[in-house]
């Protein structure tokens, strides 16, 4: 099974980039494609139009998460509408089995990573933030506890181990994931988990359960020398 995925198209109302032919290549490499969020670049209606007729050129089975910069406009709804409507399987703490491969995704968020990790302390605003991020963890278990394939995908837009984000500023670290999605993801048994966001970050990680992790944000050198990963499962 080769799984193909990409994250920050940033697909903009311009129309100046087509991703029409980079489907079409997909369909003859992968069996399925992955969109690791930040599919449109602020979440305009438009963007997810222009991105929806460009999906119709692909002839695999897609499935992704939002990310940030597609909830800029507070048009999510809309946004979320039309992509699904190209056919595209759509989570947000959900999850969905195509070809016998389970997969569960969530947007994910920020907080930072391991003994740097924000803790729920002080201001009513710090408390918020940390109350989102142990959220989007907990609608991530509730997906993959959905699961009953042998073969299980862990979808997000947010990183989460801090691996996948070096060559970032470290200063924007805690601004790009959250150590809570890996410490859930490791309490199943998934084969593999994609996210975006960091533009500038590794392509692969694990873990500290050892799961392999990749960022396929569409700037990230990837092996496959094209803007997706090829995953084999």
């Amino acid at each position: 099974m080769k799984i193909a995925a990409i994250a920050d198209l940033h697909v903009r109302e311009d129309a100046t980039v087509s991703y029409r032919e980079l489907f079409n290549e997909i369909t003859r490499e992968a069996e399925i494609l992955v969109l690791a969020g930040d599919l449109t670049d602020l979440g305009k209606p438009r963007e997810a139009e222009l991105l929806a007729e460009d999906l119709r050129g692909c002839g695999v089975p897609v499935v992704g998460v939002l990310g940030n910069h597609d909830h800029e406009c507070g048009h999510t709804e809309e946004v979320v509408r039309l992509l699904r409507g190209a056919g595209v399987h759509l989570l947000d703490g959900q999850a969905v089995e195509l070809k016998g491969v389970g997969f569960a995704g969530v947007k994910g968020f920020i907080g930072g990573f391991g003994r740097r990790m924000l803790a729920s302390f002080g201001e009513q605003a710090i408390k918020a933030m940390v109350s989102e991020a142990v959220h989007e963890a907990m609608k991530l278990e509730n997906a993959l506890r959905q699961l009953r394939t042998d073969r299980s995908i862990a979808i997000l837009h947010y990183a989460p181990i801090v691996d996948t984000v070096a060559g970032e500023p470290p200063e924007i670290y805690p601004f790009l994931g959250s150590s809570r999605l890996a410490e859930t993801i490791d309490r199943f048994p998934v084969q593999a988990v994609v996210h975006g966001h960091a533009h500038h970050g590794t392509h692969e990680g694990r873990t500290p359960g050892g799961v392999p992790v990749f960022n396929v944000a569409y700037r990230i050198e990837k092996p496959s020398g094209r803007p997706y990963a090829l995953l084999n499962l």
